[in-house]
């Protein structure tokens, strides 16, 4: 009788049993933003969905940020982001936190140096992860230069005979020999650095009114005036003018190379951002900038394991070098550096060679950056708008934006959470 009375409910745990084995847990869901185009978002989503077939645990999602969302899990931020999310500490957590607490192998000194300016603190802790670095170059139209009589395998390497270049593509008809995008990034940061001239002082504050500044803020007033210089705006609207192939010469960043590559509309070449031979020392070096991983504040212990995984699936040397084939950009890593090295410099890649190259020379990294600190950008910004229309003399208009930025500094760096 005893045994009759446990029976039904013993059989029950059996039957029961094999159901209870067969329901796995749902992998946990990790949310990645971004504000990529369309092409670049589908290109992360193929590196996205590699990650999800490689593990079963998470779940990785990506979705497109607009203004006004709450930070992801995982937040895509491009340069021109930077300040607004260093404005926003609580919203964070510094990623080598996250990294120690998920007991994931993380050493940011393995990160070059040059990549690793403005997203680590005084300790060298890295409180984002910087992911889709590249530097300034110059890119040529082989047709427009071969229509004017100009070499295409003989880029200018120097800012006169870029100035000769424009004047004989001027001659043949471009009403376009030279355009830039990211214009306080190209011509006040690198245009600094390059040249050996200087950002900021030792005592951090803006500095770049010096004679080569003035000097290259004069040439280009001068080339606006002579039709050699069309300027689209401050961001990268000239990227486009150039893919188009309405211009000559573009001085933009070097991980654009690949879209252009791709694109196919326009024969390009690239070459090293020009430099002033008259100055003493020059060229120097040029600075590393791009997009950036941060991540979200207030999440769990799994959800940040979660991201510690994508973030040391990130940093595989193998997966770099496909990034880096596939976008452009600069490998972080001197091992996944050296791999690109043997794998990739070939002339599909020729960017990656020309990048490292000027990113290899002597100078400082140059911590402060006017192109990083928003405020400060768009008055510098304004005021080498005002010199190349030609409203302003170029040393006012740099001393006007040195007198103005220094005002507005100390308000945007106690504002930037690294600083």
């Amino acid at each position: 009788m005893r045994l009759l009375k446990f029976l039904p409910s013993a059989v029950a745990i059996v039957l029961a049993a094999p159901l209870a084995f067969s329901v796995s847990a749902a992998p946990i869901p990790i949310d990645l933003s971004h504000r990529l185009d369309e092409g670049q978002g589908e290109r992360l989503e193929k590196f996205v969905a590699r990650f999800n077939e490689r593990q079963k645990d998470y779940q990785l999602n990506v979705t497109r940020r607009v203004d006004g969302d709450a930070p992801k899990h995982i937040n895509l931020v491009t340069r021109e982001e930077q300040a607004k999310f260093q404005a926003s500490k609580a919203d964070f957590k510094p990623l080598y936190q996250v990294m120690k607490q998920a007991k994931q192998p993380f050493d940011a000194r393995k990160l070059s140096p040059d990549l690793r300016v403005g997203l680590d603190d005084a300790k060298g802790n890295l409180f984002a992860l910087p992911v889709a670095l590249s530097t300034p170059v110059l890119y040529i139209n082989k047709e427009a230069f071969r229509k004017a009589g100009l070499d295409p395998e003989k880029p200018p390497k120097t800012w006169v005979e870029a100035q000769k270049a424009a004047d004989k593509l001027f001659d043949s008809g471009s009403a376009c020999p030279y355009t830039t995008s990211w214009p306080a990034w190209v011509h006040i940061d690198n245009l600094s650095a390059w040249n050996g001239g200087e950002i900021a002082d030792a005592k951090g504050k803006l500095d770049f009114n010096g004679l080569v500044q003035v000097k290259h803020t004069a040439m280009l007033t001068t080339w606006s005036k002579a039709k050699f210089f069309a300027y689209f705006g401050r961001r990268d609207e000239a990227d486009r003018r150039f893919a188009a192939g309405e211009c000559g010469m573009l001085t933009s960043t070097s991980s654009l190379y690949g879209a252009l590559r791709d694109d196919r509309k326009v024969e390009t070449g690239v070459s090293a951002l020009p430099y002033h031979d008259d100055v003493q020392g020059s060229p120097q070096q040029t600075l590393a900038d791009g997009a950036s991983l941060w991540i979200g504040a207030g999440k769990n212990a799994d959800e940040y394991k979660g991201v510690a995984m994508f973030i040391s699936f990130l940093l595989e040397p193998a997966l770099q070098v496909e990034f880096t084939a596939m976008e452009g950009f600069l490998p972080m890593t001197p091992v996944a550096r050296a791999a690109a090295n043997s794998k990739l410099l070939q002339a599909d890649v020729a960017n990656l060679d020309v990048a490292y190259l000027q990113l290899q020379g002597k100078g400082t990294l140059h911590p402060l950056r006017v192109s990083q600190i928003e405020p400060v950008r768009v008055i510098v910004e304004e005021e080498l708008e005002a010199a190349w229309d030609g409203r302003k003399p170029a040393k006012e208009a740099l001393d006007n934006a040195v007198e103005r930025g220094n005002e507005a500094l100390p308000a945007a760096l106690k504002a930037q959470l690294l600083k």
